[in-house]
């Protein structure tokens, strides 16, 4: 898929755009060969973390949306764990100040479900609903059934989505891998898969109940993708996301290594492949990395005690590239509604003039010390992947260029 046939399915998005002959004017300026590169619009990624404000150690606007461009990201929703939590007008001003200082493409911050993001009491929802993509309460799953159903009832009177991380705390039981072949073998604590399915059964029956529009962050189990593809089938108001690292990877790939934690965990074989089947048939809507960098003191400290997440933002289109585009499993054509047109349209985010040029069969080694992004961890060190982002366009303007 070349520049021009990639140009054919923008004109089939042409109202996106105010000149399509800006992709090429840009190529041309760059000095591009346009029978060796290919053009997409610019990616959005509906879940990510940028840190800022409380985190900054970790990763800051500024680097977070570098590393996004850079990954040929243009457009991405960030998540509310932050201190101050933006649970409140006031709180949500502070990130919102430094989006408009420092982010170099899009950047579009959700309002926390709960204060504090503790599950006791709902936040002030609708003093933010103006300022935030929509609410979520990512990294911890609201446990109160009642609760969960006041926020949709308020969200879907606000015109807002609900946002949520599944999972029951009281399934956990201290793990922190999945509870598999490599736990059992290694001795370590368990994460089972009905403590993400659960939840997900709960929040689907009172989304039906309520009529809110629902998105469920970063499934992983086999579970959890029927369970959805049937509430889709009922006429249930719910999208869906998983990574791309629960599409390549299984708890059989483990290591003793923090790069290797992350929550929801790695699953078994039979969950990445009812994952894959789910992005096959439509059930799964789209691809967000959950890009949650860590300090490498973070993630030095084993799978046990480690932080949970690794960053993922500049790989996600070599990722899926390599081992979704080039295998057969999917078409180019479909890697781009994953990445762009059904993460926009669910999300209400228009493209605009934004792109990513790419050359989508050069090969390269993952280098971490070489991100842009301040988190460094990734179970795809030294892996080798097609796929190189050579400049991205925000709004006409270059972000990033390699």
């Amino acid at each position: 898929m070349k520049m021009a046939e990639v140009k054919a399915k923008m004109q089939f998005k042409a109202t996106e755009s105010e000149s399509l002959g800006n992709y090429f004017h840009f190529a041309d300026s760059l000095s591009l060969n346009s029978s060796e590169y290919t053009v997409f619009p610019g990616f959005c990624d509906v879940h990510v973390h940028f840190r800022e404000p409380g985190f900054s150690y970790k990763e800051t606007i500024a680097t977070g949306s570098l590393a996004a461009a850079a990954g040929g990201y243009t457009d991405v929703c960030t998540m509310p764990n932050l201190n101050p939590v933006p649970d409140s007008v006031e709180n949500l001003k502070e990130q919102l100040d430094i989006i408009e200082r420092d982010a170099v493409i899009g950047v579009h911050p959700y309002g926390a479900i709960t204060v504090g993001q503790k599950g006791e009491k709902i936040s002030d929802l609708e003093g933010m609903a103006d300022k935030v993509i929509a609410f979520s309460d990512d990294g911890r799953g609201v446990q109160d059934g009642e609760m969960m159903r006041e926020a949709m009832q308020r969200a879907k009177a606000l015109g807002k989505m609900i946002v949520a991380h599944c999972e029951v705390n009281d399934l956990l039981f201290g793990g922190y891998i999945h509870d598999g072949e490599y736990a059992k073998a290694h001795g370590h604590r368990g994460i089972c898969s009905e403590s993400e399915w659960r939840q997900i059964e709960r929040d689907l029956k009172l989304c039906d109940e309520v009529g809110c529009a629902y998105h469920v962050c970063h499934i992983s189990t086999k579970e959890s993708v029927e369970i959805i593809r049937d509430a889709k089938k009922s006429g249930v108001n719910v999208t869906c996301e998983t990574g791309p690292h629960y599409l390549i990877l299984t708890d059989r790939d483990l290591q003793e290594h923090g790069r290797f934690k992350m929550n929801p965990p790695l699953r078994a074989e039979e969950d990445k492949n009812a994952l894959i089947e789910g992005i096959i048939d439509g059930t799964i809507d789209m691809i967000a990395t959950d890009h949650a960098p860590h300090s490498a003191e973070e993630k030095g400290r084993g799978l046990e005690k480690s932080a949970f997440g690794i960053t993922g933002i500049e790989l996600a289109l070599p990722l899926m590239n390599t081992y979704m585009v080039r295998t057969g499993i999917i078409t180019l054509d479909k890697l781009v509604d994953l990445l762009v047109y059904n993460p926009r349209e669910r999300f209400g985010l228009p493209n605009g003039d934004s792109f990513s040029i790419w050359k989508l069969d050069e090969q390269f080694k993952v280098e971490p010390e070489r991100f842009i992004s301040k988190g460094k961890a990734t179970p795809f060190d030294n892996y080798e992947l097609y796929g190189k982002c050579y400049a991205t366009v925000y709004n006409g303007k270059i972000v990033y260029k390699a």
